[in-house]
């Protein structure tokens, strides 16, 4: 056997090896199920963001970033700190709004959209899939280590406001959320554990 021939069958044999250790892993898919899981073991949730909201007619993304806090399962907290200091606190139904001086309180059951879009951050984090499966259709991408769970409106009327939400992450935590609006509008929110780098 040439010394080509030889270099020819290692790689050959190589190959097979490689498939054949990978069949393991592709069997062990990471569910829908094991996700949740994840994100409801890990409990209270603090981070920071950077935000960028792409809109029709402005030329450029409108950026902000600012603090997270979640605490299970119905506190959610985001705090704007830049450009404006604004903060919105949601309590189980109640969503208050905070915003130069100004405090507005509303009902999420008065604005199903905005509670539709809400609730999938919420829910996400906390893990609870019954609540998102009563506003969207589940899809997940990926392993453990990086996966992408996209939520697709089940209700027109979601339909109608919400293309596609994707969230990315890892294991237990959420790094990344992209919410596409019917109008062609989006925002991409990044997510850090600690300071922002």
């Amino acid at each position: 056997m040439t010394r080509l021939v030889q270099l020819f069958a290692g790689r050959v044999i190589l190959g097979i090896l490689l498939f054949a250790f990978s069949l393991p892993a592709r069997a062990a898919q990471f569910t829908i199920d094991q996700l949740m899981g994840a994100l409801a073991n890990t409990k209270h949730r603090a981070a920071t963001f950077t935000e960028k909201k792409y809109i029709a007619i402005l030329d450029q993304p409108v950026e902000s970033s600012g603090e997270l806090l979640f605490v299970p399962p119905a506190h959610l907290e985001k705090r704007t700190l830049k450009p404006q200091l604004e903060t919105l606190v949601l309590d189980g139904d109640l969503l208050t709004v905070e915003h130069r001086l100004h405090k507005q309180l509303l009902r999420l059951k008065d604005y199903p959209e905005v509670a539709g879009m809400i609730e999938s951050i919420r829910a996400t984090l906390a893990g609870d899939r019954a609540a998102l499966e009563g506003v969207y259709y589940l899809s997940l991408e990926g392993g453990r280590d990086r996966w992408t769970l996209v939520l697709t409106p089940l209700h027109t009327h979601m339909g109608s406001v919400i293309t596609r939400i994707r969230i990315e992450g890892t294991r237990g935590e959420v790094r990344k959320v992209e919410i596409l609006q019917a109008d062609g509008d989006r925002s991409v929110m990044n997510i850090w554990n600690g300071a922002a780098p």
